[in-house]
Order: structure tokens, then C-alpha cells, then sequence
């Protein structure tokens, strides 16, 4: 099936194929089955296409997006993204909307959520009015490991506007009922987002931004298993993190 919009992207560039098949090292029959076929390219290669054209690579490319069917390594694997980037903030968002007992969010900063999905805070306090008990924790923008954890993935000190940022987002549900709100100084290996027996686990990459990591999808299947070591390590963070105040 022709793709039809990166015919028009390739057309609004003033690319021909030969021009665009030179950039991204490809023969010019290649970026022809693209746009004439519907063809996918290697993930890499799209990145480097959707930036040569400016455009968004999963809506040049939308089965990029879709997630690789896990292996029987585990019961519990639902399914394993390469990139947080190929999972859509909408995945995020249906997962706490299926929350009917609890919530938990683990990170540095996780703007993300509230920028591609606004109405985040209205979902979580719609969650927190139907009874669920909700707990998030957020880097403290002046702990040293948090401050490290930015330096890392090259952000200097634009991870500790982040994290400020994150908690002015979440404030105004600390005074709702089932809601905590806390800030933690702990060095995170992932970053950890929980629907009652359901998590998105976020692994950290030394170096880059954790939109550059995998994401694993978990359901929980029995006592001891991945699942369990998740909601151990988030108990575990919890139990050091500060209160934040109201005001």
C-alpha cells in the first residue's frame, strides 16, 4: 500500500529518491518500494530518513511503533519495547485508567506524560476520587545522585528544572485523598510506572535520555517473580523518600 505521507514529505523537501537514497545510504529502488509499496525500513535507517525530512518517524512509519511479542522467557512479559520513544504516552495513560486499587509512579522527572498526555492530572485525580491509592515520587532536584543521574544523559543541569517542573504538575493532587506525594534522592535503575497488577518498567542507560531505553510490560502472575521485584524496589525507594508539602 503506497505511503502516502512520506510521498508528501519527500515532495514538500524537494527530495527526488536518488537525493534521499544518497543520504541515507540506500538505493533509490529502496526509498521507491517505501513510498510506492509501503515498505518498512530498518529502524535505524527510518530515524535517520525522518530527520533528513523533518517529519515524525512513527507517522512516516506507524508499524514502527508497535511493540515485539515477547518470548516465553517469563509469564510475566507482556511485551518489550525497544525505545520508551516506541511506546505511546496513550499506553501510559490506559494503564492508569484500568487502576481500580492502586497507582504508583517512580522517576526523575517523567515530564512526558504530562506533555503528550495533558490531562493526565484529571485522570489521576479521577482514579484517587474512585477509591485508588495513588503514590508518586518524584527526584529531588537537589540531591546529588539526582543532579549526577542528569549529568550522565547529558542534560547538565536541565534534569533539576525537570524535576521541579514535575512536582508543580503533580501539587495540586498532594491534598486529595489516597494521594502521596514525595521527592527521592535514590540512584534509579529503571523508572517504574504501576497499575494495580500491571507495570511499564523503564530501564536506565548509562549516557542517554531514558526515552532511549527499553520499556518491559508486566503483569503480574503469581507471588516471587519480575513483577514482585519491581513493587519490592519501588516499597524500597518509597520507605527513604520525603513528603512533599502542601504550599
Amino acid at each position: 500500500m503506497r505511503n502516502e505521507r512520506l510521498r508528501l514529505a519527500v515532495a514538500a523537501g524537494g527530495w527526488t529518491h536518488v537525493t534521499l537514497a544518497a543520504q541515507a545510504g540506500v538505493d533509490p529502488k529502496t526509498v521507491e518500494r517505501w513510498i510506492n509499496l509501503g515498505r518498512t525500513p530498518r529502524r535505524v535507517t527510518a530515524l535517520s530518513v525522518a530527520e533528513l525530512l523533518g517529519e515524525d518517524v512513527f507517522a512516516l512509519w506507524p508499524r514502527l511503533r508497535q511493540p515485539k511479542a515477547a518470548r516465553s522467557v517469563s509469564p510475566e512479559l507482556v511485551a518489550l519495547y525497544e525505545r520508551r520513544a516506541d511506546v505511546p504516552v496513550s499506553a501510559f495513560a490506559d494503564l492508569f485508567a484500568q487502576a481500580r486499587q492502586r497507582i504508583d509512579v517512580l522517576v526523575y522527572a517523567g515530564l512526558f506524560l504530562h506533555e503528550g498526555y495533558p490531562r493526565l492530572r484529571e485522570l489521576l485525580r479521577e482514579r484517587a476520587l474512585e477509591g485508588c491509592t495513588i503514590r508518586i515520587a518524584v527526584g529531588d532536584p537537589d540531591n546529588p545522585n539526582v543532579r549526577q543521574r542528569g549529568s550522565e544523559e547529558r542534560f547538565g543541569y536541565g534534569i533539576e528544572s525537570r524535576c521541579r517542573l514535575a512536582l508543580m504538575h503533580y501539587l495540586p493532587l498532594s491534598g486529595l485523598a489516597g494521594v502521596q506525594l514525595r521527592t527521592h534522592g535514590a540512584t534509579l535503575y529503571n523508572s517504574l510506572y504501576r497499575a494495580d497488577d500491571q507495570f511499564l518498567v523503564n530501564a536506565h542507560v548509562w549516557g542517554a535520555n531514558a526515552y532511549g531505553a527499553p520499556v518491559w510490560h508486566l503483569r503480574r502472575n503469581g507471588d516471587g517473580g519480575m513483577f514482585d521485584a519491581y513493587a519490592e524496589s519501588f516499597d524500597a525507594v518509597w520507605a527513604t523518600a520525603a513528603p512533599v508539602q502542601e504550599g
